[in-house]
């Protein structure tokens, strides 16, 4: 089928990078934050009840941020520079809906050519020193739901949506009315296996596109 919209997912999608939990790794702190990361992409606990937790251990600085954005790019999936290039030049609109920080997706954006204002993420804040002072925790992205709240939001029209990602929140795009293709080729969940309407388990995101041209 043909979806005039097409949204991803970031972290273990478009980059092999889980991003929150690479910042933990930066800190020392990844086992314990990559232990509550799983749990809310497995539907074990709410993301909400996680994310500020996370950042709290972590207290990432703009430096860090900085990293992670080159990190993003360092570790693209295989096939996500072609996808999103053919599905541009079809002047289908892409989105990224990502429950990481939107300053350290943004790099990774602009190297797939997948506009600013597409980019639906959570806003991480720092002090004039560049320390960490805080995240948007009303942001969409940052709980549980929220999904499918972006996905109501980029689709007034109410056009044809697919939603491409390989966690349990990417499966809230259901609830908006999208097609939910679970990619695997990073992560495997069995979650995402057993409710996403399509799941590719191959190692390039190119195997999307079967399904959404």
């Amino acid at each position: 089928m043909q979806y005039d919209i097409i949204c991803f997912d970031c972290d273990s999608t478009l980059s092999k990078v889980e991003g929150i939990d690479e910042l933990a790794r930066s800190a020392g702190l990844f086992e314990q934050v990559a232990d509550l990361t799983n749990q809310a992409m497995n539907g074990e606990i709410a993301l909400q009840d996680v994310y500020g937790k996370r950042l709290a251990l972590i207290k990432p600085d703009q430096q860090a941020i900085h990293a992670l954005g080159q990190l993003y790019i360092e570790q693209v999936v295989p096939g996500a520079k072609q996808l999103i290039a053919e599905l541009l030049e079809q002047h289908k609109q892409v989105h990224i809906i990502s429950g990481g920080l939107r300053q350290a997706i943004l790099p990774l954006a602009d190297e797939l050519g997948v506009p600013q204002a597409n980019v639906h993420a959570v806003d991480i804040y720092f002090d004039a020193q560049g320390n960490y002072a805080g995240f948007a925790s009303d942001a969409p992205a940052a709980n549980s739901g929220g999904k499918a709240v972006i996905c109501k939001q980029i689709n007034a029209q109410k056009q044809s949506m697919v939603m491409i990602g390989d966690g349990k929140t990417d499966l809230e795009a259901k609830q908006a009315g999208a097609t939910v293709i679970g990619f695997g080729g990073v992560v495997s969940r069995e979650a995402v296996q057993q409710q996403a309407d399509v799941f590719v388990k191959e190692a390039s995101l190119m195997a999307v596109a079967h399904f959404i041209n």
